[in-house]
């Protein structure tokens, strides 16, 4: 298993021992990033476009009722919620972009999202994309959180990759999507997904934990340990 990879519980406590979930057949929502040597995107920017790249994808048509890809995220959802963060530059971009996806662009970032597919069921033209070590930066400090919008508030004390983060962001935004009704998630899909991930205070952190609204925790398999949890939503906006 890849160190970018994010596998996550969800809200709730991790349990000791089997879990039922693994018993099902086990699927990964595949992501790709584009990451050309002289223009990488800024760090919180691919994570908020890898946080958008998954609610596009879970509000398109192709992924409800008897879409295409309908069945692939239901199988995918009754599993380990699995994320997989690649990269690719140059033609492994363009071979990516040909294969059924959705690409989303940021201010400086561009993510390519796949419908899921069977944890060994990987397309060539990804598998052969490096994931491990996408290491990003932000030239500087991220601005004001994006109003309108939930804030996905990363814990403090995990240390990530900008891949694993990515997937983590991804997962948190999913979170916020079950979360809302269907008015809810309309309005937000109109309003163009607006949210913002930033790096939570430490001394804000217990405080956050504490206050009731879904949060994301590790299944443990690479990079955090099990249980911890990673990421807070912070429903900024979307009930005022």
């Amino acid at each position: 298993m890849s160190s970018e990879e994010a596998v996550s519980e969800g809200q709730g406590h991790v349990p000791e021992g089997p879990n039922p979930r693994d018993e099902a057949p086990q699927f990964v929502l595949p992501m790709v990033v584009r990451l050309e040597r002289t223009e990488p995107p800024e760090r919180t920017d691919a994570l908020e476009t890898a946080a958008r790249a998954v609610l596009v994808l879970l509000s398109d048509p192709r992924a409800a009722g008897d879409g295409p890809w309908a069945e692939a995220v239901r199988q995918w959802e009754d599993a380990r919620i699995r994320k997989v963060v690649r990269r690719a530059r140059g033609a492994e971009w363009r071979r990516a972009e040909a294969l059924p996806g959705i690409t989303v662009t940021g201010k400086s970032a561009q993510v390519r999202v796949f419908p899921p597919i069977p944890l060994d069921g990987w397309p060539k033209d990804l598998a052969r994309l490096q994931v491990s070590g996408t290491e990003l930066i932000d030239p500087h400090p991220p601005g004001a959180p994006e109003p309108g919008g939930p804030v996905l508030w990363l814990s403090p004390s995990a240390t990530m990759t900008a891949g694993k983060a990515m997937a983590q962001a991804g997962h948190g935004a999913q979170l916020a999507w079950w979360d809302q009704s269907d008015a809810e998630r309309a309005a937000w899909r109109a309003a163009g997904f607006p949210l913002s991930v930033r790096t939570a205070d430490p001394g804000r952190w217990p405080e956050l934990l504490a206050g009731g609204t879904p949060v994301v925790r590790d299944a443990g398999f690479t990079e955090i340990a099990p249980g911890e949890t990673v990421v807070v939503d912070g429903h900024r906006g979307l009930r005022d």
